[in-house]
């Protein structure tokens, strides 16, 4: 996308406080480069979009929900089928088991979900990381790292050149 990826990295504590904090600080200092708006792929959650639009709103940053009340299900078939590409990072101990983690999202592992789960994840269900594209320029050449386990939650590491780009 000729966008470099920007790793916003986390403590050990990872709370939604300190998450809030590094978030407002990345988008200032894109605010200060011209950036007018930050796009989020939530979908139906509205206390999220709330909490997102009101953590932001001193920015200056325009907050965009283009998928917002779109039918999950036709999302994640289109993202599919036009070509982008995501693993699973994070799986919620009570909805999905730990063998998920690094498994591609592709028409396969929809239409293997246990009924209830969204197929977006957007209950919280899981987490992804999207690494490919028809807006990508090449693919990001992305891994399964570590593993780790927390109350209710087992979640991986997505390394690239040697990094962690979704651990702390």
């Amino acid at each position: 996308m000729g966008i470099p990826l920007e790793v916003i990295g986390l403590s050990e504590r990872r709370s939604n406080e300190e998450y809030g904090e590094k978030l407002v600080a990345s988008v200032q200092r894109y605010r200060k480069r011209g950036v007018e708006g930050i796009v989020f792929g939530d979908i139906f959650l509205e206390d999220l979009r709330v909490w997102r639009e009101n953590l932001l709103a001193d920015t200056g940053l325009q907050c965009l929900f283009p998928l917002w009340e779109n039918d999950s299900r036709a999302l994640v078939e289109e993202s599919i089928d036009v070509g982008f590409r995501a693993m699973i990072c994070c799986v919620r101990a009570d909805c999905l088991g730990e063998d998920a983690l690094g498994a591609s999202i592709d028409q396969a592992f929809v239409d293997a979900l246990p009924a209830g789960i969204d197929p977006c994840g957007e209950n919280g269900e899981f987490h992804s990381f999207v690494y490919a594209g028809p807006i990508f320029a090449e693919p990001l050449p992305v891994r399964m790292g570590a593993t780790r386990r927390e109350p209710g939650f087992t979640f991986c590491d997505i390394v690239m050149d040697g990094r962690s780009v979704t651990g702390a």
